[in-house]
């Protein structure tokens, strides 16, 4: 099942796809969250077999993140074994571990801000994992998957010199107003079958600069799930983002790092594609 929120910023309607049309899910849930994800998936699936729900008309209209009330992203650095080696630095023996904080989302085709005074603002498409079911101290990566809700494209958006070179840790590179782009829709974890088969592209200007495949993560879905819940209590709606593979800017001989009125399109099979024209901040 795929899931989304479609209309302008603050005044979305939850949505879901029936194989042919968007369908209104606004008279029947109150949005899509954490808590629709962990108890109320099967109701709105039978709302959607039993054909009840109105059309919505979704020419033209803007779909926002698809996911409202995130409680946190997770974030983990250095996981293709490519963009580690691009970036000249050593596999890690743990999973690298930062975070975003929630109220840098935007959605799938929004503007990005390039922050005032920044020169290395770079892409990074990612596999966003969504949290259905509590997860605390996981016995074992095999209990990894039953606490997936879904998955997400996810555009982890970085600026390298207030990442890298302004001290301190990862988190100023990070955080800068609008640097999560997410969506255009939730797909439930049902409807992918291996997390690990999954292509992800990414273009700047046209030209294809990223073409990975979740194969390649060093530490997979699963594993990185069960990791973080040795540290954190994953919750419901809580978004994971779980790397990035090679072709980022920083990684490339010439750093063509972004400029406004830049255009970055990226996708992730099956998980749709985004659209972002970057605007100075």
């Amino acid at each position: 099942m795929r899931l989304a929120r479609i209309g302008t910023v603050g005044a979305e309607r939850p949505a879901a796809w029936d194989g042919a049309h968007w369908r209104d899910l606004s008279a029947a849930i109150r949005d899509v969250d954490g808590a629709l994800l962990r108890t109320g998936l099967d109701e709105v699936r039978a709302l959607v077999v039993a054909d009840r729900l109105p059309v919505l008309d979704v020419e033209g209209a803007r779909f926002g993140a698809p996911l409202s009330g995130i409680g946190k992203i997770v974030c983990i650095g250095l996981n293709y074994r490519d963009h580690a080696e691009e970036t000249g630095a050593a596999e890690p023996s743990e999973p690298v571990v930062f975070m975003k904080a929630p109220d840098t989302v935007v959605g799938p085709n929004d503007d990005v801000l390039i922050p005032r005074g920044s020169v290395k603002t770079d892409w990074e498409v990612e596999l966003g994992v969504v949290i259905g079911e509590p997860a605390r101290y996981l016995a074992s990566p095999d209990d990894s998957l039953a606490h997936v809700a879904g998955y997400v494209l996810s555009h982890d958006v970085s600026e390298r010199e207030f990442q890298i070179e302004r001290g301190g840790q990862w988190d100023k590179g990070k955080n800068c107003e609008t640097f999560s782009p997410v969506g255009p829709w939730l797909v439930t974890a049902d409807e992918i079958a291996d997390p690990q088969a999954l292509g992800l592209r990414l273009w700047v200007n046209g030209t294809l600069r990223q073409d990975g495949s979740t194969k390649n993560m060093i530490f997979d879905v699963a594993h990185v799930v069960w990791y973080l819940s040795q540290f954190m209590v994953l919750r419901p709606g809580d978004v994971i983002n779980t790397g990035t593979p090679a072709g980022v800017a920083l990684g490339l001989p010439d750093h063509p790092y972004l400029v406004a009125g830049d255009v970055v399109e990226l996708e992730i099979d099956g998980l749709g594609r985004q659209r972002q024209t970057f605007r100075q901040a």
